[in-house]
């Protein structure tokens, strides 16, 4: 009895000393403090948030995969004769690249249900990181202070390209070699340093010996690298800068209103893990993707029937197809129109655009303050016209890239679809962006109109006169504020007098961006509350220093 107080008298000392200690600690590195306070971080519940970890658990699929692959995969590409289990292609000289593909598909246990998954989690990758941003574009989430976060998604998504494309053209099959060689053919039109940089990239020239295993080296090791540097980069200034929100009673550019990091959003996020990495299982057991055994190996003078790149660059290949064959000579050298154009001069310029974005539209308005409410689409029809028409304009050039699988298909002329997508790709982004403006307007129109005469309940009514109507009841409080609390920039005012021609041009695309505004029916007084709302968090001066008593 002695001996067991005197135990727990000794395990009491020992809790006792082992908490001063971690108090100790914590009162010079606030570990516990900032853990609970990253806990309690509050994640706004809207399904539109999801996309970006869509992205996350996609990218860790891609990840897992690609360890167990790069166990088998050999880049070389020495020649040797294929003898494994795929039947229809045993004699046939190939490289150690396609045929270490065919040993994953045919002789590795899982190998061919691990690298589908792996196809299918870079096409859901990419895909989610284009719907992620495009979610952040039409809701104006990319405005102070998150315009770094913009560029490190916008380089995240150029990464995700450069990766895929890489892992595309791994395998040395015919479709994979008839995507780098017209990758070399886009590389030689580049006016004086082209054929130079083809031969450094080719080691000679196409196909050399080199491509393959630098573009497995940049796929492996150099694209990762930076891609997982960038996500934690991303993911610390969303914690950091906090999320965007929609509009809501409670809600303002102060506060987030959402659930709980722990453990509300952790279960939701798990449970979103899960089920993507089980629906990319089950894409990747049903439904076929690059079939290289289909192909063969690749040989330069033939061409793959039918073939197609993945989603994520075709429209590069369909503006290939629609360009006119445009070229002339300038002092010597051949300036190839019709690759420069589409191949280069379109994607420097629709990454540019997308880097530009934020400073273009904060000079365009003048605002400097900081946003943190989600714009609704409508409340902003030039903004997301542009969008709808990049998107169309996306969406045609996708299509274009399959003009002769359309036209086998339906029985139709290759050069006349070509000549009528040509005028689609330049008329439809602009009939999309007319189209898109109006239709905001009208909702715009519409949620005005509710405000003033309420949301219709159903119910026919006569009036004295004999007409016939739907009665109307009041929004509710929420809805109204929802409807009422929305930024809408004014233009800018015309300058007075003569002025420079960049206030003219800042002016009159001010004047185009919001000439085309509805006021919503508010009073003076609710106009002062909304603009409280709206405010940027003001930054809390720092406490004078007051002197210590004994000083």
């Amino acid at each position: 009895m002695l001996f067991r107080r005197r135990k727990e008298r000794t395990r009491q000392r020992v809790r006792a000393a082992a908490l001063a200690g971690f108090t100790a600690l914590d009162r010079r590195f606030p570990a516990a403090a900032l853990g609970r306070q990253l806990l309690r971080k509050a994640f706004p519940d809207h399904w539109s948030y999801l996309l970006g970890e869509l992205a996350l658990y996609s990218l860790v699929v891609l990840v897992l995969t690609g360890c167990y692959l790069v166990l088998f995969f050999d880049p070389s590409m020495v020649e040797t004769v294929y003898s494994g289990a795929y039947a229809p292609l045993r004699g046939q000289r190939m490289t150690q690249a396609y045929a270490s593909t065919l040993d994953i598909s045919f002789d590795v246990r899982g190998g061919l249900l691990i690298r589908q998954v792996h196809h299918w989690a870079a096409l859901v990758f990419v895909a989610a990181i284009g719907a992620h941003m495009l979610r952040i574009f039409f809701t104006g989430a990319f405005r102070r202070p998150r315009e770094l976060n913009w560029a490190v998604g916008v380089t995240l998504f150029l990464l995700a390209l450069l990766e895929g494309f890489c892992g595309y053209s791994l395998p040395d099959d015919l479709l994979s070699g008839t995507g780098l060689r017209t990758a070399n053919t886009i590389v030689m039109s580049i006016p004086v340093v082209g054929t130079y940089l083809s031969f450094l990239v080719w080691r000679g020239s196409f196909p050399g010996t080199a491509v393959i295993p630098r573009l497995y080296v940049v796929h492996v090791m150099f694209v990762p690298g930076v891609l997982l540097a960038l996500v934690a980069l991303h993911l610390f200034l969303v914690v950091y800068l906090k999320h965007t929100q929609w509009s809501g009673r409670g809600r303002t550019n102060r506060n987030v209103v959402g659930q709980p990091m722990f453990p509300q959003f952790t279960m939701k996020s798990t449970g979103l893990a899960l089920m993507v990495s089980g629906a990319l299982v089950v894409l990747g057991a049903v439904a076929q993707v690059n079939p290289v055994w289909a192909y063969g190996p690749y040989r330069a003078d033939l061409v793959a029937t039918g073939s197609q790149p993945d989603w994520y660059v075709g429209f590069l290949e369909g503006a290939l197809r629609v360009m006119p064959p445009w070229q002339n000579a300038v002092a010597g050298h051949t300036l190839m129109w019709n690759v420069l154009l589409p191949a280069v001069v379109l994607p420097g310029l629709l990454f540019m655009i997308l880097y530009t974005y934020p400073v273009f539209e904060k000079w365009v308005t003048g605002d400097r303050t900081e946003h943190h409410l989600c714009d609704r689409p409508r409340d902003r029809p030039t903004r997301t016209g542009l969008g709808v028409a990049a998107v169309v304009c996306y969406g045609l050039l996708l299509l274009a890239g399959g003009n002769d699988v359309i036209a086998y298909s339906f029985r139709l002329s290759v050069d006349g679809l070509t000549r009528v997508l040509r005028a689609l790709v330049l008329l439809g982004p602009v009939v999309a962006f007319w189209v898109t403006k109006r239709l905001c307007l009208a909702l715009q129109a519409r949620d005005r109109r509710r405000l003033t005469e309420g949301e219709e309940d159903g119910q026919v009514e006569q009036s004295v006169y004999g007409g016939f109507g739907e009665g109307h009841q009041a929004l509710s409080p929420e809805e109204s504020y929802r409807l009422m609390v929305r930024e809408a920039p004014a233009p800018l005012p015309a300058p007075e007098g003569p002025a420079p021609r960049r206030v003219r041009l800042r002016t009159a695309l001010s004047s185009w961006y919001y000439r085309d505004r509805l006021e919503m029916p508010v009073t003076p007084e609710q106009r002062d509350q909304i603009a409280g709302r709206l405010a940027a968090p003001a930054v809390e001066p720092a406490e004078p220093a007051t002197e210590t008593e004994g000083t």
